[in-house]
Parts: structure tokens; sequence; C-alpha cells
């Protein structure tokens, strides 16, 4: 088996938008990844769940940042959620 491409917590770029790796798991010869993207302003008929989760493959994912940047971008959103 191969090692996933991608990490918990990195930010990655898909078509139709980008997100957070919240999860992966293996699947054949590759990795699926668990995808949240960013919440726009609630619907008037309010939200149901987790519409903002998508499985994706790893193929249809790709870094949106360096390594640096993930970095620095992760420990603000961490100060964020701990202020919040």
């Amino acid at each position: 088996m191969i090692l996933p491409k991608f990490s918990e917590g990195q930010i990655v770029g898909f078509i139709g938008g980008k997100g957070i790796i919240k999860n992966y798991r293996p699947e054949l010869d590759s990795w699926i990844y668990l995808v949240e993207m960013p919440m726009g302003s609630e619907p008037e008929m309010g939200r149901v769940g987790y519409e903002t989760m998508i499985w994706l493959s790893e193929v249809d994912i790709f870094p949106l940042f360096n390594t640096f940047s993930d970095e620095v971008l992760n420990r603000k959103q961490k100060n964020l959620a701990i202020a919040c």
C-alpha cells in the first residue's frame, strides 16, 4: 500500500472549491479523503447537517499551499477555535 499524499488538517483544492482534510482511508490502490469545505451563509431553510463535507479521491484533489503556509494557517485556525 502506498502512503497517503495528503494529511489531516491540510488545505486542498478540487474542481468546485477548496477545503481542509478531516479524515482519510485506503481504497483499492489509492486513498479517499473527507474534505470539509468552508460554510457559506446559512440558507433560509436552515442547515440539516454536514452538507459541507465530501469524500474525494486522491486524484481529484491538489495542495493549495506549501508546508510552511499550511502550518501557519493551521495554527491560526486552532487559535481561532480556542478563542471561540
